[in-house]
């Protein structure tokens, strides 16, 4: 099924935008961990929508109401299953979208997969609402990992081409890195992330959208995960990744820059460091033959700019075959990257747990 993700630990998202509410199931957790409820209202709120002038003035709360799977606390290793209430949804503002598709959007495809079935409320299961269950399980899974020190962190890379610093993935400073996720605009550099919600909040003025990128890491995971092939840790993120909606490439170290870099440049040289192999320069984002090798895993992922604008466009209604014109009415976000942004940390900790249940099946219970 196109919305179950995993192989040792599967989460299957359910629900559509305007619906009664959405939701995940995650199957293959540990038992007897514990979780923090708090901070998964923390964690919720970093990307509900209606907080902040550059995201869509829906106003969501975002609270999850967990139905299984957790007692006194702790996982109880069964399903976990949790559910998110819809409650401001506006579905007369997609009415029209059934006979005219939006250019770029999936309404158009959604209608000859599905024969018109679909639910075009708020786009249905295609809405990127849809990832909010994902980062309730982002954060379940990573408060997992937590006591064995692996650290996910995240930060707005580029906003319509204006840049923010980039990642040291040799020697990442940490405790800075963290330190973005407690900022409104998730950036390094604040005077570059001031620049980009002018870009923002300019391209909102003009009824546009504008996209960006999204750079990531994980910390701390032993060198000997993954396998070749099909299975390799690129191929098993990256499935995760492009399941996130408006996501439209990613790239692993040095990415796409490797066409036009030389093997004496490219080649990471290894050296011990007290008793572990490591690496001087980290050009392939941690991964070698799709296996850890102790390293960051770096990432980088290209967020488009929304479909959904205000501008006048020239469609097709389905109905008749004829060109149409399309003015668009409903709340949007201009820029989906700095609310994307907790969804890709949340992917890499559902990945990242799912990667060491593969490597430690008798991961013992209420011992993390």
């Amino acid at each position: 099924m196109s919305s179950i993700w995993g192989n040792r630990l599967k989460i299957s998202l359910f629900g559509e935008s305007h619906g009664a509410g959405i939701g995940v199931v995650l199957d293959g957790l540990p038992s007897g961990c514990p979780i923090d409820l708090e901070q998964l209202h923390r964690a919720a709120a970093r990307r509900a929508p209606g907080q902040t002038p550059w995201s869509t003035p829906r106003l969501e709360l975002d609270e999850s109401e967990i139905l299984s799977g957790l007692y006194q606390g702790r996982t109880t290793g069964t399903p976990l299953a949790a559910m998110i209430r819809n409650h401001d949804t506006r579905s007369q503002d997609y009415t029209a979208l059934m006979d005219l598709p939006r250019p770029g959007h999936a309404d158009m495809t959604g209608a000859a997969r599905y024969n018109g079935w679909q639910d075009p409320r708020g786009s249905g299961h295609f809405s990127g609402r849809i990832t909010a269950p994902l980062a309730f399980a982002g954060e379940i899974c990573r408060q997992i990992l937590q006591p064995r020190n692996i650290i996910i962190t995240a930060h707005l890379l580029e906003i319509d081409g204006l840049r923010d610093r980039a990642y040291d993935d040799v020697n990442p400073p940490l405790d800075q890195y963290l330190a973005v996720a407690g900022k409104a605009f998730p950036v390094l550099d604040d005077l570059a992330g001031a620049k980009m919600i002018e870009a923002v909040l300019a391209a909102r003025d003009a009824g546009d959208s504008v996209g960006g990128q999204i750079e990531a890491m994980i910390c701390g995971l032993p060198s000997g995960l993954g396998d070749p092939m099909f299975m390799g840790l690129e191929s098993r993120l990256s499935g995760l990744l492009f399941g996130i909606p408006a996501v439209k490439g990613v790239e692993f170290g040095s990415g796409f820059r490797v066409s036009i870099m030389r093997g004496s440049t490219y080649n990471d040289t290894p050296y011990l460091h007290d008793g572990r192999i490591l690496c001087q320069t980290n050009h392939s984002g941690g991964i070698q033959g799709g296996i850890s090798n102790g390293m960051p895993l770096l990432f980088r992922v290209a967020v488009r700019p929304p479909a959904s604008i205000s501008q006048p466009q020239t469609t097709v209604r389905l109905s008749t075959g004829q060109a149409a014109t399309l003015e668009l009415e409903g709340r949007h976000d201009p820029c989906i990257a700095p609310r994307a942004l907790p969804v890709v940390e949340a992917a890499a900790a559902v990945f990242t747990l799912d990667l060491l249940l593969d490597a430690l099946p008798d991961w013992p219970a209420g011992k993390t």
